[in-house]
């Protein structure tokens, strides 16, 4: 309720004035204020931020102007100074910082799962600064608490869970498959059993093994099983050594299966390691953060067939959907297990409408509103845009792969998404290592940026095709450039 205009928060009462004033954090009211003008429109605050956006566009329009790897530039002084900095210095200090930032919207930015970012996601991240609610609690997140738990909702029926299905974003998908497992072990019981593991492929992430730390487990609690010819999980060697766990007496907290493997973007088989999870009574989590969101696309959904048979999902829409980071979910498919895990009540805040606040759905207690940005970002796209984005990734990869192809003294990986790896056929690792290195700089000469992963013992070159600013002409010079570094070594 707003106060009256003679109510004490609006009129100070007599002892109030006799205080002295406070120590003044505001400057005047021509000049950029620390703290935006609460009660009236604040111009020097407008003509801040316009011109830190027309700084941005401008940024933004000179992607092309360089390599998306910027040369190292000096950055401005790290301390504040004696007297806070005038709009025109913090203006100058962000533009230097700016000027040696990475180009994602580079055409070719191809070494990252970082595409350019939406345009209603950036205007979104800058709403969501300026409100500054806070997730923990319903009361200091009205509409937002609300908008979130109808997106998650609506997310995991997009993606194929059941009526009822829900979660919660995390600021990354590290935290996301971390929840996910925490959950997974309190639900089993497992909470002060030592000697539980968890199961995965070879290739699966490596916050899988930063989780188990956090949770007090030691390293041979992962239990890595070997890949096939296409980078994926065999459900029938997954059988056989949950088996072999079961009779040895070993509490299995999870089985981790992974849709879209860093390096080579493989799928495992995630419909026939649900129906074995099942059958024998395990958990099923799916580390989804990069292919998730291909079930979005109606003609490419089959390429991560049975998302919704998994207990819970990891989803991060910002390593194609351009939106901004962080944007991560953790999709459950009995959701009040977030609150029966994490929650430990909040007594200095009102109930929640909802059941829960957010504080109490997952480890974050105050977090920002990233769900704003995914919203806004999915209702720019639509449906439509959403599969333009996916099967655009799909197809470039599908013609970097037909060009490199064409030279069979190259090693192209198999993979199920926008992800393509490769190397020579015939070098030891040494030798990969070495043409690995002066091929990424010849393309990076000529402004095409590729990662060097090292992979099952070798260094590969890596391509990730989701920046739809690279066009058929940026994919046949790289192609060209590879083809040229084989004959020339």
């Amino acid at each position: 309720m707003i106060p009256s205009p003679a109510s004490p928060l609006a009129s100070p009462t007599t002892a109030q004035r006799s205080q002295p004033p406070p120590i003044p954090l505001v400057a005047p009211v021509t000049e950029l204020q620390p703290f935006p003008l609460a009660d009236q429109f604040d111009p020097a605050l407008a003509a801040f931020l316009d011109r830190a956006s027309d700084q941005l566009c401008h940024w933004l329009a000179g992607a092309g102007s360089a390599s998306p790897l910027p040369a190292l530039n000096v950055l401005p002084a790290v301390e504040p100074e004696a007297l806070g900095l005038p709009a025109e210095r913090l203006l100058a200090d962000l533009q230097r910082v700016m000027e040696g930032a990475y180009q994602p919207n580079h055409p070719g930015a191809l070494a990252h799962l970082d595409p350019p970012a939406l345009s209603s996601s950036l205007a979104a991240d800058l709403i969501c600064a300026g409100l500054n609610n806070n997730l923990l609690a319903e009361e200091l997140s009205p509409s937002l608490s609300r908008l979130e738990r109808s997106l998650c909702s609506w997310l995991a029926r997009s993606l194929g869970f059941p009526a009822g299905a829900s979660g919660v974003p995390a600021s990354g998908g590290s935290l996301s498959n971390l929840m996910a497992l925490v959950v997974a072990r309190q639900s089993r019981g497992l909470n002060l059993r030592n000697d539980a593991v968890v199961l995965c492929s070879a290739d699966a992430h490596l916050s899988l093994a930063k989780a188990l730390v956090v949770m007090g487990l030691p390293p041979s609690a992962l239990r890595c099983l070997p890949v096939d010819g296409r980078g994926r999980l065999d459900p029938g060697q997954l059988e056989q050594n949950l088996l072999q766990l079961e009779c040895r007496g070993v509490p299995v907290i999870a089985v981790v299966a992974t849709a879209g493997t860093t390096v080579r973007g493989a799928v495992d088989p995630l419909s026939s390691l649900a129906e074995v999870c099942q059958r024998l009574g395990h958990w099923l989590h799916v580390d989804g953060a990069i292919g998730a969101v291909v079930a979005l696309s109606p003609q490419h959904c089959g390429r991560v067939e049975g998302l919704g048979l998994a207990d819970s999902l990891t989803i991060n829409p910002q390593k194609l959907l351009g939106i901004t980071k962080t944007s991560s979910l953790l999709v459950l498919a009995r959701p009040e297990l977030l609150p029966m895990t994490f929650a430990t009540g909040l007594p200095y805040m009102e109930p929640s409408l909802g059941g829960s606040h957010g504080g109490e759905a997952g480890l974050q207690g105050s977090r920002p509103a990233e769900i704003l940005k995914l919203w806004l970002g999915l209702r720019q796209l639509g449906l439509s845009g959403i599969a333009a984005l996916v099967d655009g990734a799909i197809q470039r990869r599908q013609r970097l792969g037909s060009l490199l192809a064409m030279d069979d003294r190259l090693n192209l990986l198999p993979g199920d998404l926008h992800l393509l790896a490769f190397r020579p056929h015939g070098l030891d690792p040494g030798g990969c290592e070495r043409w690995s290195l002066q091929t990424r700089q010849t393309l990076l000469d000529q402004q095409l940026m590729l990662s060097r992963p090292l992979y099952q013992g070798q260094h590969h070159l890596k391509a990730v095709l989701g920046n739809p600013y690279t066009q058929p002409r940026h994919l046949e010079a790289l192609a060209h450039l590879i083809h040229t570094t084989l004959t020339d070594g």
